[in-house]
């Protein structure tokens, strides 16, 4: 092979490789706890969950992630990205497994290792692409988000049929999942130890970033991440109640919820190729949060209307997740500072996103009806569209 043929084929393989890998994490990143929500009754029965214990049980994750995010970028940068990922998988498997043993209190160790695995994926994986893909964040990030929203569609779909048929129950059809884990476990490997290898030989250094914590555009960036969270959880949580009540049946509800599920994948998608043709993010950012805007304020005055609203909710969920993980990348100028404002936008978005169902429901019941959760709602996807224009802004955090 003529030399200058090598190092090209080489780079083609590190890409392809570094490609599956990002594939590979996005697989694990929803399914494992978004699939305890269909057999969340066969759960309860079996261990004698009450229904705050039950809900609590569903919102574990959520909480890990808020808590644990800040930690993740710390501890890459002490023990190397590739290596934390790949330990975090393993978090991830062993969680599979312990929440799924009979014993006490292992369905809660279980989950916790679960949310503390998949807090630290989430906030590495923007960095990893920032590392791998500087030239391609939005398509690789549209792509990676797509993969676990379809992942997670159809675990929720088999989840009940697995957990009816099988002598294992419930316990059996969450603990499949550890299949997916262990597969990215083994494949990940060989690129593990060569990337260790690789950190060695080039004795590479990581230069001081400046803290996203002390600058307004990574507040910005934050504040968007949490208001785009509280509009797809709010969703997630409460959009079969409302069609419900509404005289939908519960069947095609579901069935409702899982177009939304299909749209925003679509959604994801589209938004990852088209995000990096403009000048910035402001456009995109303003029509997504435009989409949220219409939908809550639809579902407040015309819930006769509640398929348009699904289809306009979940174009702009799907695309406003993209925006806001390719921002961590894109506002920041290398990958360790990326990790560090997904870490700090992670953790306040998804505390946001765990609070905004709960503050939804607890308005429902001061008002008696939906029109007021739904219009304050709508409030504050107007400043996730003020939050979009000022974090879609063509600039980074930088050095210092």
């Amino acid at each position: 092979m003529p030399t200058a043929t090598r190092p090209t084929g080489e780079r083609t393989a590190r890409t392809g490789f570094a490609l599956i890998g990002v594939l590979l994490i996005a697989v694990n990143l929803r399914v494992s706890f978004v699939s305890v929500g269909p057999v969340l009754t066969d759960i309860s029965g079996d261990l004698g969950l009450s229904s705050s214990a039950a809900g609590l049980l569903t919102g574990l994750p959520l909480i890990a992630f808020a808590v644990f995010s800040p930690l993740a970028p710390a501890i890459a940068s002490r023990m190397g990205l590739d290596r934390t990922l790949w330990l975090s998988l393993l978090v991830l498997a062993v969680g599979i497994v312990t929440r799924s043993l009979p014993g006490a209190g292992l369905v809660w160790a279980g989950t916790a290792l679960i949310g503390l695995a998949i807090a630290f994926l989430n906030v590495l994986v923007p960095s990893l692409v920032k590392r791998d893909f500087p030239d391609r964040v939005s398509q690789l990030t549209g792509g990676y988000t797509a993969v676990q929203a379809a992942v997670a569609a159809v675990g929720t779909a088999v989840v009940v049929p697995v957990a009816q048929t099988s002598p294992g129950g419930w316990r059996l059809a969450l603990g499949i999942w550890v299949g997916v884990a262990l597969i990215a476990l083994a494949v990940l490997w060989p690129w593990l130890r060569r990337r260790r290898t690789d950190a060695g030989r080039t004795g590479t250094t990581t230069a001081p970033h400046r803290s996203p914590w002390s600058s307004a555009l990574g507040w910005q960036v934050t504040v968007f991440m949490g208001l785009q969270s509280i509009a797809f959880y709010v969703l997630m949580a409460w959009l079969p109640t409302i069609e419900q009540s509404h005289g939908v049946p519960a069947a095609t509800a579901g069935t409702h919820l899982s177009v939304f599920l299909v749209i925003s994948v679509a959604a994801s998608l589209a938004t990852g190729q088209i995000l990096h043709r403009g000048p910035d993010q402001r456009l995109v950012s303003f029509m997504g949060s435009v989409l949220t805007v219409v939908t809550f304020v639809g579902l407040a005055v015309a819930p006769g209307l509640v398929l348009l609203w699904v289809v306009l909710g979940a174009i702009g969920c799907g695309g406003l997740i993209v925006i806001a993980l390719s921002l961590f990348s894109l506002r920041t100028v290398d990958a360790p500072q990326a990790a560090s404002l997904s870490g700090m936008a992670q953790s306040m978005g998804y505390a946001l996103g765990a609070l905004g169902p709960v503050v939804f429901g607890a308005l429902r019941d001061l008002s008696g009806d939906w029109t007021l959760p739904l219009l304050v709602t709508a409030v504050l996807m107007v400043a996730l569209t003020g939050s979009g224009l000022l974090a879609g802004r063509n600039r980074v955090i930088s050095h210092g």
